[in-house]
């Protein structure tokens, strides 16, 4: 039913949306450019930590039409593409917080997360640079014949660099089983997009390349949800790549203690009205759904990601000699 699909959908934004509130305060004097007194006490995560809050939507509304064996590639913004694949909230938190336990060792941090046992082949610190990782993937797939797809996940401000145009070039070229999703939040750090992009925007840069695109509200999870779903069954169809071009708004500055003062306060208050947590839950609430229901979910979530920080603190740290692990040979000998 229309209703348990937007149930499903708001909670996994909610699930989205607690681990980045409870990221957040954890990264708090994490970043050394904002500086730290000799005796604080250090963040629990102690690098930069950028959020989606505000662009759930787009991850869950993706992410629920693929399957564990489809694959993903995501940004610097990743928890929550990484979250909707399917990774262990608890276990991601511990990467963040830099432990052992965590998906990547603790090497990798917020900006490297990956779990290939769900598919995610990585969160990427590298601006467009997961583009041409999702068009390779996709290459493989076709040539091995597999019945899978790859969803690539970048944001407006990638539009703009050399790698977009090379991987949706190739993607078409080849004819490769892979969902482009710009998750368009209108800021490029800390430059609004629409001031250094030329021409009509990053749709019709697609379609250029005769890659069907479809643009949505990136909002209205249902909206996404359903452009996805029809995206993907198309190219897992054999129809070639495909363009889902999701306009959303993140709430937050670039980085985590980022305050966003370049921003208009106004506008960030009316995007916060219009979020897409708040829509799902008018929405729900005018189908029938009750309150209680959807404060039972909000607090599941919310307990979940509570355990998940509790499982992050009191995990190990990596053993000093962990550094050397992990690392391909060269033939030029041991870092000193």
């Amino acid at each position: 039913m229309a209703d348990e699909r937007l149930l499903d959908l708001y909670r996994l934004m909610r699930r989205i949306r607690a681990f980045e509130d409870a990221a957040e305060i954890a990264s708090q004097g994490g970043v050394a450019a904002w500086g730290l007194a000799a005796s604080s006490k250090p963040a629990l995560v102690r690098g930069p930590l950028h959020l989606s809050t505000g662009q759930e939507a787009v991850a869950a509304g993706v992410c629920i039409s693929l399957q564990k064996e489809d694959l993903l590639t995501s940004t610097h913004r990743g928890h929550g593409h990484t979250l909707a694949k399917g990774a262990g909230s608890s276990r991601m938190m511990c990467e963040l917080f830099g432990r052992a336990t965590g998906y990547n060792k603790g090497k990798g941090g917020s900006m490297h997360i990956a779990d290939f046992s769900v598919g995610m082949l990585g969160a990427n610190g590298v601006v467009a640079a997961g583009i041409p990782i999702a068009t390779g993937a996709a290459h493989a797939l076709k040539i091995r014949k597999q019945p899978h797809v790859v969803a690539c996940f970048f944001g407006d401000g990638a539009a703009n660099r050399g790698p977009f145009l090379e991987g949706l070039n190739w993607a078409q070229v080849y004819q490769l089983p892979v969902l482009f999703v710009c998750e368009d939040n209108r800021i490029s750090a800390t430059t609004p997009t629409d001031t250094m992009t030329a021409g009509e925007g990053v749709s019709a840069r697609a379609r250029a390349l005769a890659i069907p695109s479809l643009k949505v509200d990136g909002n209205d999870v249902e909206a996404v949800d359903q452009a996805a779903a029809r995206l993907i069954a198309e190219v897992r169809g054999g129809g070639g790549p495909r363009f889902l071009h999701a306009v959303t708004y993140r709430f937050k500055g670039h980085v985590s203690v980022d305050p966003g003062t370049y921003r208009d306060p106004g506008e960030v208050a009316a995007a916060k009205l219009a979020g897409p947590l708040r829509l799902a839950a008018g929405k729900l609430i005018a189908r029938g759904v009750s309150q209680a229901v959807i404060d039972r979910i909000d607090a599941e979530a919310q307990a979940e990601i509570e355990h998940a920080l509790q499982v992050a603190e009191a995990a190990p740290w990596p053993e000093a000699s962990a550094a050397y692990e992990d690392i391909l040979n060269t033939g030029a000998g041991m870092w000193q």
